[in-house]
C-alpha cells in the first residue's frame, strides 16, 4: 500500500485529492497538512511514501517544509512532489533542487496523478508530464553558469554519458535504446551513478547534469 500525505492550504484541494487517491486498491491518504510546519511535523510523525506538496502555503511554504524534508535523513525513503498552479511556475526549478522528486500541475489528469504517485514510488523522474523537458531546460537556463564539478570525476566514461541522458529526459528504456544494452544495464548504471554523487533520485540527478555542464539548456530543442 502507498501511504501519501497530502499538504494544501485550500480544503477544497486536499478533498479532491483524498477522494481520488483513496479510490484506488493501492493508495491510500495517511494525512493533510494546511501549511509547510503541519506537512514536516506530520511526514516526521506518519512517514508517508509520498508527500504531495503545495508549493505557496502561509508560514512555512512548500519549498521551505521540502528543504526541512528532504535535509533530514531519517527521512530519506520519502519522496516529495511539488503541486503547483501554473506550468511555469517560477518556484518549479528551485524546488527540484530542494530535493523534491519532481512536481505536477495542480489540473493535471486524475490518471497523471495517480501515475506520477506509483512513479516516484517505484524511483521513477516525474519533472510534470507533458512539459517536463522544456521547463526544465528553461529554469535551468535562468540558472548560474555550470561550475566545474569535481564529483564528475567519480564517474566512469559510460556513467556519465547515461547521466547526460538522464538529464534528458530519457527513461531507462530510452537509455538502453540509445546505448544498445538491456534496460536492467541502463538501470543500473543510473543506480550507481546516483549512488557516487549522493543524488537523492533522478529529478537531482537532472539538476546535478545542468549545474554541471553536462547538459545544457537547449540541448533538448
Amino acid at each position: 500500500m502507498i501511504r501519501v500525505l497530502l499538504a494544501d492550504d485550500q480544503q477544497l484541494v486536499r478533498a479532491g485529492f483524498r477522494a481520488l487517491l483513496d479510490a484506488q486498491p493501492d493508495i491510500e491518504v495517511a494525512g493533510e497538512a494546511a501549511d509547510g510546519a503541519e506537512a514536516v511535523r506530520l511526514v516526521r510523525d506518519l512517514r508517508p511514501d509520498v508527500a504531495l506538496m503545495d508549493i505557496r502555503m502561509p508560514g512555512i511554504d512548500g519549498l521551505a517544509a521540502t528543504r526541512a524534508i528532504t535535509g533530514d535523513a531519517a527521512l530519506a525513503a520519502v519522496k516529495v512532489v511539488m503541486l503547483t498552479t501554473f506550468d511555469l511556475d517560477e518556484y518549479v526549478f528551485e524546488a527540484i533542487r530542494s530535493g523534491a522528486s519532481g512536481f505536477l500541475v495542480k489540473d493535471t489528469e486524475p490518471e497523471e496523478l495517480l501515475r506520477a504517485v506509483r512513479a516516484v514510488v517505484a524511483g521513477d523522474a516525474l519533472l510534470s508530464p507533458g512539459v517536463t523537458r522544456r521547463l526544465i531546460a528553461e529554469f535551468a537556463a535562468r540558472s548560474k553558469a555550470p561550475a566545474a564539478a569535481a564529483e564528475l570525476e567519480r564517474l566512469t566514461d559510460r556513467e556519465r554519458e547515461v547521466m547526460a541522458l538522464v538529464g534528458m529526459g530519457m527513461s531507462n528504456e530510452e537509455i538502453a535504446r540509445r546505448l544498445v544494452v538491456s534496460p536492467l544495464t541502463a538501470k543500473t548504471h543510473v543506480s550507481r551513478t546516483m549512488i557516487k554523487l549522493g543524488a537523492r533520485d533522478r529529478a537531482q540527478l537532472v539538476v546535478l547534469a545542468y549545474e554541471s555542464g553536462l547538459v545544457r539548456p537547449g540541448w533538448l530543442g
